[in-house]
């Protein structure tokens, strides 16, 4: 079975073709590099603010296993990634920012602004990541190894990952 993976960029700016979207990117390059079964991934460009990204979610949460939303995390006024993720998901599972922000932090100490957090919609899960790919990678590679066993739990489609990059964890595995 093939999972399908949806990556959305949340930028005023990416969404008018003001600014090259580095983040969707960023984040499919990690995600092939990384991955080992089929994967089919879907990226799409919206503009910040809660409900236009709130539909969006909900859309992709009907075709999607997994959902990495990038960008709009921050404290700025039209940062509300976060809070169309909270009218969206059914379960939020905050150790995921908890620990995105923990490894952001040995790097920059502007980590603590982010509100990345993660979630549940049905058979989806939902993470929110930063927007530059240095820093999306630094955040995946500290909680990738826990999401082909949510993915298991949730009844969404199986991943499994390069050993040599992300170790999944699948407990007695």
């Amino acid at each position: 079975m093939t999972a399908r993976i949806a990556i959305v960029t949340v930028s005023d700016r990416a969404s008018r073709g003001e600014y090259e979207d580095k983040g969707g990117p960023g984040a499919e390059a990690w995600l092939r590099a990384t991955i080992t079964s089929q994967i089919e991934i879907t990226r799409v460009i919206v503009p910040d603010g809660r409900d236009g990204v709130a539909a969006t979610l909900r859309r992709l949460c009907d075709s999607s296993d997994l959902i990495l939303i990038t960008g709009g995390t921050g404290p700025a006024p039209r940062d509300e990634t976060p809070e169309a993720l909270a009218d969206v998901m059914e379960k939020e599972l905050p150790g995921f920012g908890e620990e995105m922000r923990r490894a952001s932090l040995r790097e920059v100490p502007t980590a603590i602004l982010s509100r990345q957090t993660a979630g549940i919609r049905g058979q989806t899960l939902m993470i929110t990541i930063p927007g530059k790919p240095a820093a999306i990678a630094t955040c995946l590679d500290a909680v990738f190894a826990a999401v082909p066993y949510c993915l298991d739990l949730i009844g969404a489609a199986r991943i499994e990952t390069d050993p040599a990059r992300i170790k999944a964890f699948r407990p007695g595995a």
